[in-house]
């Protein structure tokens, strides 16, 4: 029995953008071509165009992508409740490590120079970020009317976007657990109600 062509459009749609994201984390912003997206996803540069008929139109398109695969890892971690607070620094380090962060990450450095894509780009993430900020009070339970409680879950968000950023390189696991363990420790005791 033949799909239906809107379920295979749609199939191939989705096929491309996920092929575009690894082509982002893999080669980077000037690797990623129509081309290059075509093959990886295993269709015609026909095919890809037919969906997409210029670069920017599938990089538009890879942003508001990954920017919902994004906000679904967010909202599909674990809610508040009892846990160490080393354990939820792990968890909002992963938001910041994987191949959707480093596709963003090409994103973001193209962003910087390229003003139309930045204009696509800045709003979706300032919308990420905020979302980011209300799971991680929510997971450290943090009374935010407390001053610098706001500031502290701002320092550990920027903290663990640049471990990411450090695990890029190399397999940073080894300081990155040291650097949590205190940052654990230092969130527990500026944080915590006073008993």
């Amino acid at each position: 029995m033949r799909e239906p062509q809107q379920d295979r459009s749609r199939a191939t749609r989705a096929n491309l953008l996920d092929a575009t994201l690894e082509c982002l984390a893999e080669r980077g912003w000037a690797g990623t071509t129509v081309v290059v997206v075509a093959e990886r996803a295993g269709v015609s540069r026909g095919a890809a165009q037919h969906h997409f008929p210029t670069r920017e139109a599938l990089v538009a398109s890879a942003v508001a992508y990954m920017s919902e695969m994004r906000a679904g890892s967010i909202e599909g971690l674990p809610g508040e409740g009892e846990r160490e607070t080393e354990a939820v620094l792990e968890v909002l380090f992963g938001l910041y490590s994987g191949p959707v962060f480093r596709a963003a990450l090409q994103l973001w450095i193209a962003a910087a120079a390229d003003e139309a894509l930045r204009a696509q780009v800045a709003p979706l993430e300032a919308e990420l970020g905020r979302q980011a900020h209300r799971l991680a009070v929510g997971l450290l339970r943090v009374d935010e009317t407390r001053p610098g409680a706001r500031e502290m879950v701002q320092a550990t968000l920027d903290l663990v976007r640049g471990l990411g950023l450090a695990d890029l390189l190399t397999d940073d696991s080894v300081r990155r657990a040291r650097v949590l363990r205190q940052w654990a420790w230092t969130l527990d005791s500026v944080l915590k109600p006073e008993t």
